[in-house]
Formats: C-alpha cells, structure tokens, sequence
C-alpha cells in the first residue's frame, strides 16, 4: 500500500472499533494516534495520560498542550506503578509491569465510561523483537487486549511522521522520550529521588541546546547520551574555550548527587540500558505481540 492507502486504512480501522481509549505518552506515534482517532470517531474516544513520578513535568505539559491544541478529549490517570516492588526492583520486566498497571486503569475506566477499546501507539516498526527493542511492555499490551491501529494499517514510524508533517502537527520530528525509570541501571531500584535526578539533569542538558539526550543512573555516576551529530558541539561549542561546554554539564550535574559525570562515546541509541541483559531475558518466547 501507498501512504494515502495506508492513511484511509487506519481511519477505516478506527471508525470500525466504534469507540477507544488511546494510551496516550505525548509521543509522535501515540499523539498522531489519538489525532486520527479523534478526526475518525469524534467524542467516542479518549487519549488517556498515565501520570507517575516517571513522566517528566515538561512531557506533561506538552502532551495536555498538544490535546488542547486539537480539541482532543484527554483524562490523566495517576497511576502507582511506583508502589509495586515489583516495578521498584527494576529487573528486565520493570515496563510489564509499568503498563500492566496503566492498562489495568485504562479497563476499568473503559468500563466504567462505555467505551468499545483501548489501543495504543505500537507502530510497525515495533513488532521485531530485538535486543535494542525490548519492550516488555507490549506484552502487557497483548494480556490486556489492546488493539493498535498502526499496526492494522500497517505504518512505520516514519510514515507516521510523514503523516503527522502533512497533518501540520508540530511534534512530527519530535524524539523520541520513554519514560525516565528507564534511564536507572537494572537492578537499581526505582526511587522518586533517583527519576527526579535523570529529570533534572536531561533538563539541564535541553537548557544547554541540546536536543536528543539521555542521562542514564549508574548510582554516583551519570552518564551522558548525546546524538551523535550533536556529540561535535561538546568541544566546539565555544572555540576560546572549548572545554567550556563540558565544564557548565558538571556544574549543572553535580549538585544533582552526581559524584561522576562521564560522556558516552557512542552517543545516543535507543534501548542502550539492554546492553548488559542476558538473551534468556529477552528471547521471542517471553516476548508475546499482538497481531
């Protein structure tokens, strides 16, 4: 299919659903998912937004502005994954039970509402399981029964893009964010303290001008993640004095706690905490999406 093709198929398939909620993160897949939705069903749906110690202020606030902007229904769900040790111990299966908890709320307000569905934002793209794309969570997903649209009308990510540039949606090209308990080492527990230190680090950096980053909790140590084509302004920022750049992350980093702030050399990449997971965590056999 062509990308027209693929576009009218996913409004097919949204206004055959009848009616939805849409998990919605504020990122570029779930947020052009719940702007089609809207266009397709109108006020038979609902974008729906877990709100957790482990959702940024400033994603928050992007996300209700996004909604408000395009006169989508929106409800924020204050979710308690934080209170679940199992969440807190942070091994391989910590995003299970994040959206175990968030899927579990979404049914019962689904239920409680009138609503047919709940679906989210897993784009083609998502369906290979891999070491780099490990998310667990799609398998509380597929227990839950959620149904995911962009999958059905089998778009990419970056076709969704495209569609979101000619919808003139603002976040088309925005990065992608997942949530901040995925920046602590695993085995590390999950602590209000540690999330509100990757927050305010990666806010220190996008102060900074920088646009794709990750702080990633190793306890004392921090260690940056900065897109590769932006890796060349850390030392060329300023030509007077081209350690300066480097010199303002350690003042903004270390009153944060940390005691070690190191620079990852092979820049950004999504899912870089996965590195150090045996295979036996993630294998296809533990790992169940939905067709």
């Amino acid at each position: 299919m062509d990308l027209a093709a693929k576009s009218a198929l996913l409004q097919t398939t949204l206004r055959d659903l009848g009616s939805l909620l849409v998990a919605y993160s504020g990122g570029t897949d779930s947020a052009y998912l719940a702007y089609a939705a809207h266009q397709a069903l109108g006020d038979n749906m609902l974008a729906v937004i877990a709100d957790s110690p482990s959702l940024p202020r400033a994603e928050l606030a992007a996300a209700l502005a996004f909604a408000a902007e395009h006169n989508i229904p929106t409800h924020i769900l204050r979710t308690d994954e934080l209170e679940n040790p199992d969440y807190q111990r942070n091994d391989s299966q910590r995003c299970f039970h994040c959206k175990d908890e968030l899927f579990t709320q979404m049914e019962q307000t689904r239920a409680e509402r009138g609503f047919h569905h709940i679906a989210y934002g897993m784009n083609l793209d998502d369906r290979t399981p891999s070491v780099a794309a490990f998310r667990p969570g799609q398998q509380a997903a597929a227990q839950h029964h959620a149904v995911a649209p962009l999958v059905t009308a089998e778009l990419t990510k970056s076709e969704i893009r495209t569609l979101a540039r000619e919808a003139g949606l603002t976040l088309w090209d925005k990065p992608a964010s997942a949530c901040l308990s995925s920046r602590i080492e695993y085995g590390r527990p999950v602590t209000r303290e540690n999330l509100s230190q990757v927050e305010q680090a990666e806010a220190a950096l996008h102060a900074l001008g920088f646009h794709q980053v990750r702080v990633r909790h190793h306890g004392d140590l921090a260690r940056i993640e900065i897109s590769r084509d932006e890796l060349p302004r850390i030392l060329t920022g300023d030509p007077q004095n081209p350690l300066a750049t480097l010199d303002r992350i350690t003042a903004a980093l270390r009153p944060l706690g940390f005691l070690y702030i190191t620079l990852d050399t092979q820049g950004y990449r999504s899912g870089s905490m996965n590195d150090v997971l045996p295979a036996t965590a993630i294998t296809p056999a533990r790992f169940h999406l939905p067709k």
